[in-house]
């Protein structure tokens, strides 16, 4: 059985995780995919997506100590395991393969 690869959900998440470095939080997450890649998703896609990961050992979570303030919740962290790491290169690899010897065709004329 070949080896699973992220969606492209998956990867952009996972490598969002891994650029957040230890401080990837649903909000967070959302924040900067929406910066860095002009993408939106609902909270709640962005944490079925990463339990999804999280099962397949891609990612890990933990959860912080409760806000300070009165009835504050505790945030689920997550972070990108090796495994997650090599997903992501293999998912990289392949796209470099299918890109090789492409040449990026220029506009036509009246295009737009």
């Amino acid at each position: 059985m070949p080896p699973q690869r992220p969606s492209d959900t998956e990867q952009h998440l996972l490598l969002i995780v891994w650029r957040l470095d230890g401080d990837a939080y649903g909000l967070r997450i959302r924040d900067e995919l929406r910066e860095v890649a002009g993408r939106s998703l609902a909270v709640g896609a962005i944490y079925s997506t990463l339990v999804r990961m999280e099962k397949k050992g891609w990612v890990k979570s933990r959860l912080s100590d409760p806000t300070p303030v009165r009835g504050g919740k505790a945030k689920r962290f997550f972070d990108v395991t090796p495994e997650g790491v090599e997903a992501l290169k293999e998912s990289r690899a392949v796209m470099n393969r299918l890109w090789e010897d492409l040449e990026v065709p220029s506009p036509v004329r009246g295009d737009s």
